[in-house]
């Protein structure tokens, strides 16, 4: 069954039909981007002539449309263009004959074909065929227009010559009969013989060629074979064919008076005249009674709209309503598909004069008529297509802005109902979301003409609908590129007054003195400058006086109130905003029917700094998400929602593990200093017992300064000092310096008494100059821990280690425990003094930075030597690690600075020259005994390395071997003993600073037995002037075992 072509206008008479179609598997994007570039080639002007040829393309054309190309050769396929993509020469063979295959479907009526292959390459590719072009891929064919031109062309020569061969038929009366389709079979076993038969088949033929003149450019020739068809079958009632005719001598005159084409020059082409495809198909030609069937239904109709149509401009108004009153005073038996095209004519000829209204009545009756109960299998895309086309009719719009712009137009209504048709619609096509978009348009701009029942229903429905597909805002697409804006239920609820609220007061930023704002430097040179006054006023009207700041929770309140009848639910209610990144923290709420003003507090963090504008909120209410504006928003009174958002600070919250102190300070008054603590500390306790600053925002702080009141009692005030520790959050540790020795005999308790203030910055807040500020008064006594009355030092048996020896005593009143690195716990009662020894490794106190380079503003020796002493306790008391503890609970660290003398320091300080001494490559240290084997040559090396600034050398070392008995006695008497591989003297030359020299020799051993190395200098005047100790090389013990012994062991 064919399909009739409603888009047709006159100028498609002209054309001559090319279908491209994919063979095979092709992209489908792929493939229309090629049908675009050949479609984009639809005339053709012929070499050596004035004509011009039109081409239509369709990339889907049934094959039953063609069967009626000898009724009306426009409708025939004449032309085939296949695209096809190959990748290797294996596959060539089935997609030839998938091409060949194509071709079949309209063998009948083709002219000429073309295959365009992509991607094959290599010997078939190169082959010259004139019905097929191969391309790399489908970027490299820039030549396709070309190809497609040659191809039209090879159409136009078999058109012309079909054209020449039908007007000069010299046949005589043997002129083949051309038929439709249904009437193949009506015609078997006619006369051929007979007049009426030849008339017929020459008035036939006439209107063939008047359609083959047509499209080969030759107007006046069509118009001149139409003319002569007319006649002919006018004589003989060839009514299908007459009016085949008299449609192309129809279509001809359109052509010559309107060049520009009927369609206009905006607006696509419109429906052409009747389609007799299928009404020839269900009303057998075969007398009268068969003329008015196939005139009957649409082909009335469609004659009718096609008068009218195009006519229209010469015509008045009043003419146009006559032909319509005949269209509707008619009273047939239509079929639904009938109905529906009557209503869709009439529709659009009311909208012809301009009968808006009218004209969406008929459309709306014809969108009804597809979901009649009579049809089968309703059309419930077509109703609601022809539904959304009488929207502009009835004034509506599914723009839900154009309902906020003065009073309402139109209908409330029949809007409503058709709304409602609307969701029906979808919802029966399958598709939620545009019932739920309809739904939602339909509460939200017609809320003020719903009765509280209808509002119940309603939103019953909406819930329904959103419970299986949630709504949201998101533009809907229709097939047909219609689009559906989102709906924002700004009346649900109803927005009176939005107001931005400040920071608290203890989280307000402060400006540093004397920092510039950035926005002075295009500040006036003149006192008074109008023009500047009033941009500056206009700058207040839209920003805010106060500031935000970057990660800090904002708030903004609004006053709403419910219209609708029952309890309103709204969930996941924000902030929409702009400018700066903006976190916003959703809230629930549920308001009372009917409400009154109600205040909300919406609250968000500012992730960038900038200027923030907050520029509406969001909703979710009956399962619709929605997005409103304050510019959408009627009535809405704002104080201003233009904000500085500077950059983000340490937010800190002041807590303590203490409790509250009840000691007032005498620095402040109570209103000036709201919380104080007291706490009681040991000399050198390190533990978290005053103050906690927890820092409860995302920032570290950089700089905290802390300012006081002190009100000190007692004596050795400069003693005490705050700490401050930085972790994952900020504590402030209390403690007492250790006391210096002249301190012993002076136990009493010490006071500190102050008010803090902790003025604190940090992150890019710091840099562009802002603050806060946290205030804490602390009232703190601190006792005696112990003390250090004498210390010492005495080596130990490796050159890198020495024993530090601290007398240390208990001042408290309870049993002290004092520990320390690798080290035996001391208890000291009340009031006793004990020695303590500890083995420590030598410190490279040159490693450490100089005190000039840290602090520059000392100036003086003295200064300078007190600092550098300063920093050396520092590293020891940090590697001693001397803790004490009084009843398991109380514990503190002591320190030893202030109380190392100079000799002390130099006995702890790691010798410049380092000696390192290895025997057979391990090295000799630490009481380590070396083994060796009788007889064998034992190497011996000594390395030097000079850590000291200066250079240092030449030197000479001299090895003696003894042995010690353990009772005092020692034998250096080893000729028979020992014996040198060469000498015994070790020569080192010059080594710089921080470089090594190593010697090396070797010895052997003649007996068993325990053997000690003296390593020692020679007199030389190189090393005359340095320290002793640079001098000191570790002892060498060896045993001499014989061989049989180890393979015993």
């Amino acid at each position: 069954m064919s399909i009739p072509d409603y888009m047709q206008c006159a100028e498609d008479h002209q054309t001559v039909l090319v279908v491209v179609q994919p063979v095979g598997i092709v992209p489908e994007d792929q493939f229309f981007r090629i049908y675009k570039r050949i479609a984009s080639v639809r005339q053709l002007s012929i070499r050596d002539s004035q004509r011009l040829l039109f081409i239509r393309y369709r990339h889907h054309y049934l094959p039953e449309n063609n069967e009626w190309g000898d009724f009306q050769t426009h409708r025939k396929v004449v032309g085939l263009i296949a695209v096809t993509t190959c990748s290797s020469s294996r596959d060539w063979p089935h997609t030839a004959d998938r091409f060949h295959a194509q071709k079949e479907v309209y063998s009948s009526t083709l002219y000429d074909s073309r295959l365009l292959v992509f991607g094959l390459q290599g010997e078939i590719a190169e082959q010259s065929r004139p019905d097929m072009v191969f391309y790399p891929s489908f970027e490299e064919c820039s030549d396709v227009e070309r190809r497609v031109e040659d191809f039209v062309e090879s159409i136009f020569i078999v058109l012309e010559s079909k054209r020449l061969d039908r007007a000069t038929d010299k046949s005589g009366d043997k002129i083949p009969l051309l038929c439709v389709p249904f009437e193949k079979k009506d015609f078997v076993g006619l006369d051929t013989d007979s007049r009426h038969y030849k008339k017929r088949s020459q008035g036939r033929m006439r209107k063939h060629v008047g359609d083959l003149c047509l499209q080969a450019g030759m107007l006046q020739d069509a118009l001149v074979h139409y003319h002569m068809a007319v006649e002919l079958l006018r004589a003989v009632n060839d009514f299908l064919w007459l009016g085949g005719a008299l449609e192309g001598l129809c279509s001809a005159s359109v052509i010559f008076h309107y060049p520009g084409g009927t369609a206009g020059k905006a607006a696509g082409c419109k429906p052409s005249v009747c389609q007799p495809a299928d009404a020839g198909k269900r009303h057998r030609p075969g007398g009268s009674q068969n003329v008015v069937d196939f005139c009957s239904g649409y082909a009335i109709n469609d004659v009718s709209k096609r008068r009218s149509q195009t006519f229209s401009p010469f015509m008045s108004k009043d003419e146009i309503c006559e032909e319509i009153k005949e269209l509707t005073q008619e009273r047939q038996q239509l079929s639904e598909e009938e109905k529906i095209q009557r209503y869709s004519i009439l529709s659009e000829l009311y909208e012809l004069i301009g009968f808006h209204r009218k004209s969406a009545f008929f459309k709306r009756v014809a969108a009804m008529q597809c979901v009649a109960p009579t049809i089968s299998e309703p059309g419930w895309r077509a109703c609601y297509k022809l539904l959304l086309e009488t929207l502009p009719g009835y004034s509506l719009s599914l723009d839900p802005k154009d309902f906020s712009k003065g009073t309402h137009r139109g209908w409330a209504a029949v809007q409503m109902r058709l709304l409602h048709e609307l969701v029906y619609a979808s919802r029966r096509m399958g598709n939620p979301a545009l019932s739920v978009r309809h739904l939602s348009f339909l509460l939200q701009t017609m809320l003020d003409f719903l009765s509280d029942q209808e509002k119940k229903e309603v939103t019953q429905s909406l819930e329904n609908y959103t419970s299986k597909c949630p709504g949201g805002m998101e533009i809907i697409t229709l097939p047909d590129g219609l689009t559906l804006p989102p709906v924002p239920f700004t009346k649900l609820p109803i927005v009176r007054s939005v107001k931005l609220l400040n920071l608290p007061v203890s989280l307000q930023p402060h400006k540093l003195k004397g920092v510039l704002e950035g926005n002075l430097s295009n500040a006036s040179p003149f006192i008074y400058s109008p023009i500047l006054m009033q941009s500056r006023g206009e700058e207040r009207c839209k920003k805010i006086d106060f500031q935000w700041v970057q990660g800090d929770v904002c708030e903004v309140q609004l006053m709403v109130y419910n219209p609708m009848p029952y309890e309103l639910r709204v969930e996941n209610m924000g902030l929409l905003t702009s400018g700066v990144e903006f976190e916003s923290l959703p809230a629930a709420l549920f308001l009372p029917a009917e409400s009154g003003l109600y205040p909300v507090t919406l609250v968000g963090v500012p992730r960038t700094a900038g200027n923030i504008t907050v520029n509406g909120y969001h909703t979710s209410v009956f399962g619709v998400s929605s997005d409103c504006l304050l510019e959408d928003l009627v009535g809405v009174k704002a104080s201003g929602c233009l904000v500085e958002v500077i950059p983000s600070l340490p937010r800190l919250q002041l807590s303590t593990s203490l409790p509250r102190s009840t000691h007032s300070s005498q620095a402040t008054s109570k209103e000036e200093l709201p919380s104080s603590v007291s706490v009681q500390l040991f000399n050198g306790e390190l533990q978290q017992l005053t103050i906690t600053l927890e820092n409860i925002g995302s920032i570290d702080i950089e700089t905290l300064e802390l300012t006081s009141k002190n009100n000190n009692k007692g004596k050795n005030n400069k003693s005490c000092s705050v700490c401050v520790c930085c972790c994952s959050f900020f504590s402030f540790i209390l403690s007492k310096r250790p006391l210096s020795t002249e301190s012993v005999h002076q136990s009493d308790s010490k006071t500190l008494e102050a008010v803090l203030k902790f003025k604190y910055s940090g992150g890019a807040g710091k840099v562009e100059g802002y603050y806060r500020e946290l205030s804490l008064g602390v009232h703190v006594n601190v006792e005696p821990s112990l003390f250090f009355t004498r210390v010492s030092t005495l080596p130990a048996t490796s050159t890198r280690q020495c024993h530090l020896l601290l007398d240390i005593f208990n001042p408290t009143e309870h049993e002290l425990t004092v520990s320390a690195k690798n080290n035996q716990d001391l208890v000291l009662h009340a009031s006793e003094c004990q020695r303590m020894a500890i083995q420590v490794d030598r410190f490279d106190f040159e490693s450490l930075p100089q005190a000039g380079q840290q602090t520059p503003h000392l100036s003086s020796p003295k200064q300078l030597e007190e600092e550098r002493q300063l920093a050396h306790g520092c590293q020891i008391s940090s590697k001693l690690g001397i803790c004490w503890s009084i009843i398991s609970f109380r514990h503190g660290e002591a320190s030893v600075e202030g109380v190392l003398n100079q000799l002390v320091l130099e006995h702890l300080q790691l010798a410049p020259l380092q000696w390192d001494v290895l025997l057979n490559g391990k090295p000799c240290d630490c009481d380590v005994v070396a083994e060796c084997i009788v007889g064998d040559a034992v190497t011996l090396e000594v390395k030097l390395t000079n850590l000291s600034k200066n250079t240092v050398g030449p030197l000479a070392l001299m090895v003696v071997p003894f042995q010690d008995y353990q009772n005092g006695v020692q034998n250096y008497d080893m000729d028979e003993a020992v014996t040198f591989i060469g000498s015994n003297i070790f020569c080192i030359s010059t080594v710089k600073a921080r470089d090594s020299s190593v010697c090396e020799g070797a010895l052997m051993f003649l007996y068993t037995g325990d053997f000690y190395l003296n390593i020692r200098f020679q007199d030389d005047s190189a090393r005359r002037g340095l320290p002793l100790a640079w001098f000191t090389l570790p002892s060498v013990h060896i045993r001499a075992l014989d061989i049989s012994t180890i393979k015993f062991f």
